[in-house]
């Protein structure tokens, strides 16, 4: 007796590691747009702000303060600043996409670093989203990417700073780390090295990874472990060559005053201002507030079982927070330094992802009013840099 025979079963297509643009960015709507309202909120409070006091947005957001470092470097070079070596400070990558753009489309400069910024962030924000989704979910995704653009100092990812641009390769190198996609997520560690210096945590956080990796067999993990260092190490050797000394770019850091410590300076600081100081300045106690808070973040992410992050994760904050807390140089702009460490913000990512709709409301609204308010005092009652 012949019977037929069953219809052969259809396996479900692989699901690529990295996802594909178009759907991801569908999934991620709801979160850029939400990263959008609280960002143009800050900007209007700005805007409203400085015409009270008869101040320029533009000028304050795109030639202020390390702007005009980093638009000389793109119009002149490390020739720029070259008293005490100034401009080596400042890593390549931003001035160079800035001298790029610049060189094929209108505008000043400064305008292009504006836009090449904001672009940076919406990269950022839906690298932010795909590490959240990936780990807990769309919801903590979206939530995970309104409490980036609604945090103390977000003022900075629209201005012509790198924060925004470290910040999404940061966040491209994680993702592909969790994916295992070790090219994207080696080129992503030395374009971060090539952007500030504490792209070393990023390097840091795809070598650890890679390394654990290649140790259960994995041979290009071996590869991307050896490269993700290598756009911190060049730039740094590079500095040391034009200086004639091993040491060439702590010497440039300690002319601005700036030098590892372990971390004294921070809890003097910390100690005066909190403690002791009868009338702190208002921007210095939110710096304080917010290293406290990290520091306190960090300890939860890494100790929660139930939702405890992947090693890359903990090896970023976890570098970033060693340089930043254990720099002996200048005090206020630590919360700045660390606005890109996104995944320090996971745990409240989660509680509020989990929390009722109204409850979620009013912390992401709290948040995204407190944000605008503070990054216009920084900016123009703040006398000093971001």
């Amino acid at each position: 007796m012949l019977t037929a025979s069953p219809a052969p079963t259809r396996c479900p297509a692989p699901r690529p590691a990295v996802p594909l643009l178009p759907p991801l960015l569908r999934r991620a709507a709801p979160a850029l747009l939400g990263y959008l309202a609280v960002r143009t909120l800050g900007l209007l409070v700005l805007a409203h702000w400085a015409h009270l006091k008869e101040h320029g947005v533009w000028p304050t957001l795109a030639t202020s303060w390390d702007s005009h470092w980093y638009l000389g470097i793109a119009d002149h070079g490390y020739d720029h600043g070259l008293v005490h070596h100034s401009s080596l400070a400042f890593f390549p990558l931003y001035p160079a996409l800035v001298k790029a753009v610049a060189a094929v489309t209108p505008g000043s400069r400064a305008s292009v670093g504006l836009v090449v910024a904001g672009v940076s962030s919406l990269c950022a924000a839906l690298g932010i989203f795909a590490v959240g989704e990936r780990l807990h979910g769309r919801r903590t995704g979206a939530v995970l990417v309104v409490l980036w653009g609604a945090s103390p100092v977000a003022v900075v990812q629209w201005m012509g700073y790198t924060e925004s641009l470290f910040t999404a390769l940061a966040a491209g190198a994680l993702y592909a780390v969790l994916a295992g996609r070790w090219g994207w997520a080696a080129g992503c560690a030395v374009a971060a090295g090539l952007t500030r210096p504490t792209g070393i945590a990023v390097a840091a956080a795809v070598s650890v990874a890679a390394l654990l990796a290649a140790r259960r067999g994995d041979r290009p993990a071996l590869v991307a472990a050896f490269a993700a260092p290598l756009g911190w190490l060049g730039f740094t050797g590079w500095v040391g060559l034009r200086l004639g000394r091993w040491d060439g770019y702590l010497a440039v850091q300690r002319t601005w005053a700036n030098e590892w410590d372990g971390g004294a300076v921070t809890l003097r600081t910390l100690r005066g201002l909190l403690l002791h100081a009868r009338q702190p300045q208002l921007f210095l106690v939110a710096v304080s507030a917010v290293l406290v808070v990290a520091a306190a973040l960090y300890v939860l992410s890494a100790a929660d079982r139930r939702d405890r992050q992947p090693v890359p994760l903990l090896v970023f904050t976890g570098v970033l927070l060693v340089v930043v807390l254990g720099s002996g140089g200048v005090y206020f702009p630590r919360a700045r330094f660390l606005l890109p460490g996104f995944p320090l913000l996971l745990p409240v990512a989660l509680a509020v992802a989990r929390a009722r709709f109204a409850t979620a409301a009013v912390v992401l609204g709290g948040a995204a009013l407190s944000s605008a308010w503070l990054g216009g005092y920084m900016l123009l009652v703040w006398p000093g840099p971001p």
